[in-house]
């Protein structure tokens, strides 16, 4: 790719050539978003429905431990650089999340590098 270099195994862009973040295609007009609990963890998912802390997440994962983002801010927006230290166990087709403190809409980047972190099992 044009405007890269690679440093100790590290790909690198030139800020300028990056476009800004593109949003997650929809499933049925529902956006992809990460959803933090106060006590039952993070999420990634499509919202369904919110209502004050409630909200509802069809096709989530739980984001029990992640790498290579920051922050969930950063994974919101780039994903995450190190899928393979990542511990997102597998997709459920519906959560009811309660005392919901956090929605960060993905940018389709993002839910494209989520999808792909291999199920984390024990």
């Amino acid at each position: 790719m044009k405007n890269e270099i690679e440093i100790d195994g590290e790909k690198y862009v030139l800020a300028s050539s990056v476009k800004a973040s593109v949003p997650a295609i929809l499933l049925k007009g529902k956006k992809y978003v990460i959803v933090r609990t106060y006590s039952a963890g993070v999420f990634a998912g499509y919202l369904n429905s919110r209502k004050g802390k409630e909200a509802v997440v069809l096709n989530a994962r739980l984001i029990y431990y992640w790498d290579g983002a920051a922050s969930l801010s950063q994974l919101a927006v780039d994903g995450t650089s190190k899928p393979e230290n990542c511990k997102f166990p597998c997709e459920v087709s519906r959560v009811e999340l309660t005392e919901v403190i956090e929605v960060l809409d993905v940018s389709e980047k993002a839910r494209k590098s989520i999808a792909g972190v291999p199920e984390w099992k024990k």
